[in-house]
C-alpha cells in the first residue's frame, strides 16, 4: 500500500491552478494530503513583508523559517503578511490557501535549499485537503526567477527536553539574553512577580475539605472585580439560569458551586499577576477563549472517564484554564524576545509553538509555567499538567492531568483552535483515559455547540 493510499478522494484542482501549470507545460498528480505523507516533500509557502515590498518564501515543512536566518540572508527584516492583505490576494484567484507557485502573485521568490533534494514535491492546490505532486525538475522550472537560500532549521534538530531540571534551563535562557553571566538563581536572576495574598487565600480555601459558602463569599466579595466576573459568567446563558442572579451567594449556591466559582477565582487572580502581552501572533487564538475551550473540553472529558480512574474535576479543569499560563510568563520575562517569537509563529503555523520557542530561546512556555507553578506552591497536579501537556506518551506521576490537556488541545487544533498543524491523536492517550474516539468527539462538538457563549464569558474573563 502506497502512504496515501489509504486517504480520502479530493476535488479537482481548481481552474486558475490548472491553467497555470497548463501554460508552463509542468506535469502533476493530484494527491490527498495525509499525516503519513513525508512532511520533507510538502512544500510550505508564506508572504513575508516589509516597507520594501512582499516576498514569496518557499521551505519544506520539515523545517523551521529562521527569520534571524532570513534577515541575515537578505539584509530584510520581514513579517508574515497581514491576514486582511494575504485573504484579499486569494480571493483575486478563488483559493482559500496560498500555493508554492511563484508565478501566481507578482512578487519575488526565495526558496530554502532543501527543497532541492527532494525527487518530487508536493505543493498546496490552494485548498485545504489537496496538493500537487510535481518532479524536482519541474520545481525548478517554476523557480527560474527566484533566488536560493538557507535560511530553515530542521525540527528533527530542535529537541524538547522532558527530564531536565526546568529552574536551571530557565535561568540559562534568560542569562543567554542579558549581559549578566554569573550563575544565579532563577529567582534571583529574574523579578518574578509575588503571589498575590487573594490567591493565597483562595489556595487555603481549596484545600480546605470544610469550607463554607460564606468563606468563598468573603473572599469573592473582597474583589470587586472576581465579584463581578463571578455574577456575569452566573448570569450567562451559557449556564441557563433560570430566575435572575442577586449576590455573590446566589451565584455559587444556585448556579456555579463551590469548586467551579474557587477554580474561576484561581485562574483569574493569576492571570492578574502577569498582564496580557499587547503583542500577539495574527490570527492567534485568544489566550482567555484558548483557557476556556479548554477547559470545557476537559470537564466533559474528565466526567467521561471511567468513574474508579477520574481525577479530581475541578483540578482538570483548573488545569485547562492555565495550561497556556506560561504564555504569560514568556512575554514578561523576555519582552524583546517575545515579538520574535510571535512573527515566527505568524510564518511557521505547520510547527509547534513548544519547537519555535526551543529553537529561539532554549526554553518553553510549557517549562516556565511548570516552574512558576512550583515556585507559587500551587498543587503538584498542576505544574504536572502545565509541563507535560503536549506529551502523548506521558505515564508518569498524576499522568491524567497532562493527559487530559494533551488530548482536549489536540482535539480543539483539529477543529481550528489553537495553533499548530492538525494531527493524529494516538490510540493510546485515549485507552489510558478510558475514553473513546466518538465519545471524545461528543464532547468537543457541545463545547463547539456553545461557542458564541464561550467567547462571550471569554471576553468578560479578559477584560476583570
Amino acid at each position: 500500500m502506497t502512504e496515501v493510499a489509504s486517504a480520502p478522494a479530493v476535488a479537482s484542482t481548481p481552474s486558475v491552478i490548472g491553467r497555470l501549470l497548463g501554460d508552463l507545460a509542468i506535469d502533476y498528480r493530484e494527491v490527498p494530503d495525509h499525516p503519513a505523507l513525508d512532511p520533507a516533500r510538502k512544500v510550505q509557502a508564506v508572504l513575508l513583508d516589509d516597507s520594501v515590498g512582499i516576498l514569496m518564501v518557499l521551505f519544506t515543512q520539515s523545517h523551521l523559517l529562521d527569520l534571524n536566518r532570513l534577515a541575515d540572508l537578505i539584509g530584510r527584516r520581514m513579517t508574515a503578511l497581514a491576514p486582511d492583505r494575504l485573504q484579499t490576494l486569494l480571493d483575486k484567484q478563488g483559493l482559500s490557501l496560498l500555493p508554492g507557485l511563484p508565478a501566481l502573485i507578482n512578487s519575488p521568490c526565495l526558496y530554502e535549499e532543501q527543497l532541492l533534494q527532494q525527487s518530487t514535491l508536493l505543493i498546496s492546490a490552494g485548498e485545504p485537503g489537496q496538493l500537487l505532486e510535481i518532479t524536482r525538475e519541474d520545481f525548478k522550472r517554476l523557480l527560474k526567477n527566484a533566488s536560493v537560500g538557507g535560511f530553515g532549521e530542521p525540527l528533527s534538530a530542535i529537541k524538547l527536553d522532558y527530564a531536565g531540571d526546568d529552574g536551571e534551563a530557565i535561568t540559562r535562557a534568560v542569562q543567554a539574553f542579558t549581559a549578566r553571566r554569573i550563575q544565579q538563581r532563577l529567582e534571583a536572576t529574574i523579578e518574578l512577580p509575588p503571589l498575590a495574598e487573594s490567591v493565597r487565600r483562595i489556595m487555603r480555601l481549596r484545600s480546605d475539605p470544610e469550607v463554607t459558602i460564606d468563606e468563598i463569599t468573603s473572599v469573592v466579595e473582597t474583589d470587586p472585580a472576581l465579584a463581578a466576573q463571578v455574577m456575569s459568567w452566573a448570569s450567562s446563558s451559557y449556564y441557563a439560569s433560570q430566575s435572575k442572579i442577586r449576590s455573590v451567594e446566589d451565584a455559587i449556591v444556585r448556579v456555579l458551586g463551590v469548586d467551579l466559582v474557587i477554580n474561576l477565582a484561581l485562574s483569574l487572580s493569576l492571570g492578574k499577576s502577569l498582564s496580557l502581552p499587547k503583542d500577539n501572533p495574527q490570527s492567534s487564538t485568544p489566550y482567555w477563549q484558548q483557557s476556556i475551550y479548554t477547559a470545557a473540553v476537559i470537564e466533559g472529558l474528565t466526567r467521561a472517564m471511567p468513574r474508579e480512574q477520574r481525577p479530581e474535576v475541578g483540578m482538570t479543569y483548573l488545569g485547562g484554564l492555565l495550561h497556556n499560563f506560561g504564555y504569560l510568563l514568556l512575554a514578561y520575562v523576555f519582552p524583546p524576545h517575545f515579538s520574535l517569537i510571535c512573527r515566527h509563529l505568524e510564518v511557521n503555523p505547520h510547527v509547534s509553538h513548544s519547537l519555535i520557542e526551543q529553537h529561539l530561546l532554549g526554553i518553553s512556555r510549557e517549562q516556565m509555567g511548570a516552574w512558576l507553578m512550583r515556585f507559587w506552591g500551587m498543587p503538584d497536579e498542576l505544574a504536572i499538567a502545565v509541563r507535560f501537556q503536549h506529551d502523548p506518551a506521558y505515564i508518569g506521576t498524576d499522568a491524567a492531568y497532562p493527559n487530559l490537556v494533551c488530548l482536549a488541545l489536540g482535539l480543539l487544533r483539529n477543529h481550528g483552535i489553537g495553533h499548530g498543524a492538525s494531527a493524529p491523536i494516538p490510540d493510546a492517550l485515549f485507552e489510558r483515559l478510558g475514553v473513546t474516539r466518538d465519545k471524545a468527539e461528543a464532547v468537543v462538538s457541545k463545547v463547539l455547540e456553545a461557542e458564541v457563549l464561550l467567547r462571550e464569558m471569554a471576553a468578560q474573563f479578559g477584560q476583570a
